[in-house]
C-alpha cells in the first residue's frame, strides 16, 4: 500500500480517464460494488486524489492569471477618479445621453445600432471614437453603452465632456435594466464562480447574451468587445443576408496564422468529459466574439441565453471541468447550429498574444481585436501594435494629460 501511495502519477497518465471516480460517495460506491482488495483499493484512492488535487491547482492557476492580467493600471484608476469628481462638480459631465430630441433613434431600426459593454472608460473612448471617425454616414450611427454602477459617472462623464456628434451615445449602468427577469445561475453559484474567475464570469461580461431582452425594439445589433479597434465604415454588415442564422462571427480555424486561426472546438472544450463528448464534435471550427452581428428577431424564436446558464450550471456541478475559464466556451454552446461565417477581413484577431502580427496585415482589417494580456492600454502591449490604438487618443486631452496615460 505504502508503494502505492508513494508513486507519482503525471497528469497525462490520467487525462481522459473515465474510470476514476470524481467524488468520495462515488469512490466508496465502486469499492463495495467491486470488491476490491487492498492493492487496488489503495491505487483507486491515490488516482482519486490526484485528480482532484491536479483540478485544485489548474483552478488556483486560472485565479493567479486572471489577477495577474487584470490589474488595474494607476493611469485607468486615476482617469476614472478624477472623472467621478468632475461628475459631482460639473453640470456639464451630467448631460443626458442622449439628449431629448434623439432618444427616438434608441429604438428606430433605420439606424446602425452598435452595443459596447465596458468598465473601461479609456477603452470605451478608443472604440466609439474609432467607430465614428472611420464612419461614411456617423450621424446613421447609435452607441448603447453598459457599464457597471461604479464606473457609471465616470462613463458618462467622459461622453458627456467628449460627444462624438453626429453619432448618438447612450450610457446606462447594469442597474438600470431589469436584470432580476433574466437567467442567472443556481443558488450560490455565481459567488462561487465570481471568486474563481471574476472577468469571466461576471455580468458584464454575459450581458450580451441578453441582448434581446436589453433591446426588445431592435432587429439588428452589432456587438463590440472594449479591446477593438475600428479602422473602417461598418455599415456593410447591415447588408449581410443572415439566413435565419442569429450571430455573424469570424471562424478562428482557417488562416494563414496558424496559431491565432487554428481554434476548434477541442481548442476551448474538455472532451475528455462524457457530457461534452456526448453533445459536440471536437473537430468544429470555433468562432470569435469582439466583433458580432447579431439577428435579434431570429434570436428571439431561440432558447440561446437559457441555454448558456443551463450549461453554467452544468459546469459548475462538474467542478468547472467542461471547458476553459473563459468567456467563449459558453458562447460556443449556446450559439451551436445559430451562427454564420462572415469574411475574416471584418475581425483580425490575437493582438493581445501574437506579436509576430505585422502593422501591415493589422493596418487593412476592417476591426482588430487585442484580445489576451497585452492589451493596448497595459506597459506589455506591443510596441508596434500599440499605435493602431493610441492613434484614438487625444495626448492634449486635460483628463488624459493629468493622468500621464501616453499615446505611445
Amino acid at each position: 500500500m505504502y508503494q502505492v501511495l508513494e508513486q507519482s502519477l503525471s497528469e497525462e497518465e490520467l487525462k481522459g480517464r473515465s474510470d476514476i471516480p470524481q467524488t468520495l460517495e462515488d469512490f466508496m460506491s465502486e469499492v463495495e460494488r467491486s470488491k476490491s482488495d487492498a492493492r487496488e483499493f489503495t491505487q483507486k484512492l491515490k488516482e482519486m486524489v490526484t485528480l482532484m488535487e491536479q483540478r485544485t491547482a489548474k483552478i488556483q492557476e486560472y485565479l493567479y492569471r486572471h489577477v495577474a492580467s487584470s490589474s488595474i493600471p494607476k493611469q485607468l484608476h486615476c482617469l476614472a477618479l478624477k472623472l467621478a469628481n468632475e461628475h459631482s462638480i460639473n453640470a456639464d459631465a451630467r448631460l443626458q445621453l442622449p439628449e431629448a430630441e434623439l432618444v427616438p433613434t434608441l429604438v428606430d431600426n433605420n439606424y446602425f445600432h452598435f452595443v459596447l459593454a465596458s468598465d473601461n472608460v479609456l477603452a470605451a473612448s478608443v472604440v466609439a471614437k474609432s467607430l465614428v471617425k472611420n464612419s461614411l454616414r456617423p450621424h446613421k450611427i447609435v452607441h448603447h453603452i453598459i457599464t457597471d454602477r461604479k464606473t457609471y459617472f465616470p462613463m458618462q462623464a467622459w461622453f458627456s465632456l467628449h460627444p462624438l456628434s453626429p453619432a448618438t451615445t447612450e450610457v446606462k449602468a447594469l442597474h438600470h435594466f431589469d436584470l432580476l427577469s433574466f437567467g442567472t445561475y443556481g443558488e450560490g453559484s455565481e459567488s462561487e464562480l465570481q471568486a474563481l474567475s471574476p472577468k469571466c464570469n461576471s455580468m458584464m461580461n454575459h450581458i450580451r447574451i441578453h441582448l434581446p431582452e436589453l433591446f426588445p425594439s431592435l432587429d439588428k445589433a452589432v456587438f463590440l468587445d472594449d479591446d477593438i479597434v475600428i479602422q473602417t465604415d461598418l455599415s456593410p454588415l447591415w447588408d449581410i443576408d443572415m439566413d435565419g442564422k442569429v450571430n455573424g462571427a469570424v471562424e478562428t480555424c482557417r488562416g494563414e496564422d496558424k496559431f491565432v486561426m487554428s481554434k476548434k472546438f477541442k481548442s476551448y472544450l474538455n472532451f475528455s468529459n462524457p457530457i461534452i463528448a456526448r453533445n459536440f464534435d471536437p473537430e468544429e471550427c470555433a468562432w470569435a466574439y469582439g466583433m458580432n452581428v447579431f439577428d435579434l428577431p431570429a434570436w428571439r424564436k431561440t432558447n440561446i441565453s437559457s441555454t448558456c446558464y443551463n450549461w453554467l450550471d452544468e459546469n459548475l456541478k462538474s467542478d468547472l471541468s467542461l471547458w476553459q475559464l473563459e468567456t467563449l466556451p459558453p458562447g460556443l454552446i449556446a450559439f451551436h447550429g445559430h451562427v454564420l461565417t462572415i469574411d475574416p477581413f471584418w475581425h483580425m484577431l490575437g493582438l493581445g498574444y501574437q506579436e509576430t502580427t505585422s502593422f501591415s496585415d493589422a493596418e487593412s482589417a476592417a476591426v482588430v481585436h487585442f484580445h489576451g494580456r497585452a492589451k493596448p492600454w497595459f506597459d506589455i502591449a506591443f510596441p508596434h501594435l500599440r499605435p493602431l490604438w493610441a492613434k484614438y487618443l487625444d495626448s492634449s486631452d486635460r483628463f488624459i494629460k493629468s493622468c500621464h496615460i501616453r499615446a505611445s
